[in-house]
């Protein structure tokens, strides 16, 4: 037995309409054709489903056993479309997102917040953890996004990446912030809040100290950079941090209480990425919010370099 979905729409439309000429107007079919439809579907099941008479259809018992049948199947389907075209129009459906600490605090949930207005059948789980564990929550297939510092490249992982430059942070009223680029020579001796000494970026910074001749300073040693953001506004030390960290301080806090931004030289570099599962296919959630991603990143740069000038 081989019922079709238009045989029970049209099944039901007739018990509904209690006659053929009716059931075929709401349908859109010929009358004939939804008497051939009811004549097959009672073929097909070997029982009558109405008795006939003097031109009227009278449904039999096993008819409003059969409907209430139809009814379940045919409003699991229609609930089962409606959900799909709200998948489409991607207002539902769950996006995982794994997010590294710098993006955390303000960058990524206003981006969220945005993404997600209008989106009320969207849901969206959100963790915040180092860009090492990201990595291998992306590779294992576990989330959907990732956005962390650069990993080397493996083939169970997709990525973008984005070279961003370092930028030095000090106190409003320092007089460093009468110049237009800080250096190594500038800082010579400052106290400095740095990351933990293995990461790129303290890598990177107390090398052009050393190249400059000039005295590296640490005093803070972080693991992230947002609570260095603190100590600046405190007087304790400057900091060269990474350009999201910066970003977020700017968007986020009061004009007369916003650090100064500065241009470092020499650069110093902090490889950021977005990241997808290498052997899975992405929602189309998941699509539409990485190229708001990625046009939020490179939004992202230009304020930072108008900030600069």
């Amino acid at each position: 037995m081989h019922l079709s979905l238009r045989q029970l729409s049209t099944f039901r439309e007739v018990m509904r309409s209690g006659s053929i000429s009716q059931a075929a107007r709401s349908v859109g079919r010929t009358q004939p054709a939804v008497s051939t439809m009811v004549q097959t579907l009672e073929d097909q099941l070997e029982f009558a489903l109405f008795i006939r008479s003097h031109g009227k259809l009278t449904p039999t018992p096993e008819a409003h056993f059969f409907l209430e049948e139809c009814e379940d199947i045919l409003c699991r389907v229609e609930r089962t479309e409606r959900t799909l075209e709200r998948i489409s129009s991607l207002q539902s459906g769950k996006l995982k997102i794994a997010c590294h600490p710098a993006a955390s605090s303000a960058f990524l949930p206003r981006l969220l917040t945005r993404f997600l207005r209008d989106r009320n059948d969207l849901d969206v789980s959100l963790i915040m953890r180092s860009s090492d564990v990201i990595e291998d929550l992306i590779a294992s297939q576990q989330y959907d996004l990732g956005f962390a510092e650069t990993p080397q490249p493996r083939a169970s992982i997709r990525q973008t990446d984005y070279d961003l430059e370092c930028v030095c942070v000090l106190p409003k009223d320092d007089p460093l912030t009468r110049a237009e680029v800080v250096t190594p020579d500038d800082l010579d001796g400052r106290p400095m809040a740095v990351l933990f000494d293995e990461h790129g970026t303290a890598v990177q910074t107390e090398a052009a100290f050393r190249s400059a001749g000039c005295h590296f300073n640490k005093r803070i040693e972080l693991r992230t950079f947002l609570p260095g953001l603190q100590f600046v506004e405190a007087g304790v030390c400057v900091m060269v941090c990474d350009m999201i960290t910066a970003y977020s301080h700017l968007t986020q806090a009061p004009e007369k209480e916003r650090l100064s931004i500065r241009r470092f030289s020499p650069q110093i570099s902090n490889s950021i990425s977005i990241l997808t599962p290498g052997y899975a296919t992405q929602s189309m959630a998941a699509q539409a919010f990485i190229s708001e991603l990625h046009t939020a990143v490179e939004k992202m740069q230009v304020e930072i370099r108008d900030a600069l000038k």
